[in-house]
């Protein structure tokens, strides 16, 4: 049985990529809405989230995740409304945070959802600042970077999701906060809007040397979201006893950085004569934290001391497009698809 006959637009895994994902390896298609069973509830999804993580559940590679299967919804994090219900435990017309992934309907038993409250904040954010991007900054920080009073924090990505609350949330803990973004309007905003002290723009020729500059006394923290080039202009001014928090590796995803020459031995040295920490970490480690930080986040936002911004795509046919753009960073703020009003 349909529910009154409802079409589900899906944007589904065509094929793997090899190399950068092109608008090929995706597949739009439709299918009637299935009516729900009883413990269900339909889901309207209203944003859509992209994310760099994406790229890696197109490839069949051992992860810390279950890549997507070809011919199945590419997966992603979404803001829904529940259209109907046959589930105590919610109510049509509500908003909740879920993961239902690229397409216009769900259906869900209720597991894992989150709700929203719309008047305390602008729902998208539960994708952004106030979702998972925004954790992430804090639970690298707070968990690995540890930043103290007076210490450097470098961050890539500055303009980005998470680099940009990773910034700010250093700057809160009363550490320096130098971005590293790419072009004049992204390096702009960092400074003048987010309020970092430098930040650097990483497409200009004299790169390390401006970094090099703007760090004169080592860095303490680096929050890695990149790596290739930028890693390595970093790693020369790590102090003794510097942190990094590894959130993600964008520059390395699609492999073009694969015939990089092998460092290893230079950087395992350099880890041992500095006492380096150097620590990949998903968000989802510290899971237990995510009270506290919607605590702490909502009430730096409503302080004026936690900014965001949104860059928002209208239409679930444009995500392959915008998602490709993301990996290149044609993005300017946290991405997401606008699937219905």
């Amino acid at each position: 049985m349909l529910t009154d006959s409802l079409t589900n637009f899906r944007v589904t895994l065509a094929s793997r990529p090899v190399g950068e994902p092109t608008e090929a390896n995706f597949r739009i298609d439709r299918r009637p809405v299935p009516e729900i069973a009883e413990g269900e509830i339909l889901l309207q999804v209203l944003y859509l989230s992209l994310d760099p993580y994406m790229r890696g559940r197109m490839d069949a590679a051992k992860s810390y995740a279950a890549p997507v299967a070809i011919g199945d919804v590419m997966e992603g994090g979404t803001v829904a409304r529940i259209l109907k219900s046959r589930n105590r435990s919610y109510t049509p017309g509500e908003i909740v945070l879920s993961h239902s992934g690229w397409q216009s309907y769900a259906v869900a038993n209720g597991d894992g959802l989150r709700k929203l409250n719309p008047e305390s904040a602008p729902i998208s954010t539960a994708l952004g600042v106030l979702g998972m991007p925004g954790f992430t900054a804090y639970a690298g920080l707070r968990n690995i970077g540890k930043p103290m009073a007076g210490e450097t924090v470098v961050v890539a990505a500055a303009s980005g999701a998470v680099g940009s609350a990773v910034g700010q949330i250093a700057k809160i803990n009363g550490a320096r906060a130098v971005g590293i973004a790419g072009g004049k309007e992204k390096c702009t905003f960092v400074l003048d809007e987010l309020g970092f002290d430098a930040v650097i723009d990483h497409t200009k020729a004299d790169f390390a040397d401006a970094l090099a500059a703007s760090c004169s006394n080592g860095i303490d923290v680096y929050f890695e979201n990149v790596g290739g080039p930028i890693w390595d202009a970093v790693f020369p001014l790590l102090n003794d006893f510097a942190r990094v928090p590894v959130c993600g590796l964008i520059a390395h995803y699609n492999g073009e950085v694969s015939a990089r020459p092998d460092r290893l031995t230079d950087v395992m040295r350099t880890i041992l004569r500095k006492s380096l920490t150097i620590r990949g970490f998903i968000q989802r480690e510290f899971a237990d934290q995510r009270p506290e930080f919607y605590q702490e986040a909502s009430k730096w936002i409503a302080e004026g001391r936690l900014k965001y911004r949104e860059d928002i795509v209208d239409g679930l046919e444009n995500a392959p497009r915008a998602f490709i753009g993301l990996l290149k960073g044609r993005n300017f703020g946290k991405l997401i698809v606008r699937v219905s009003e």
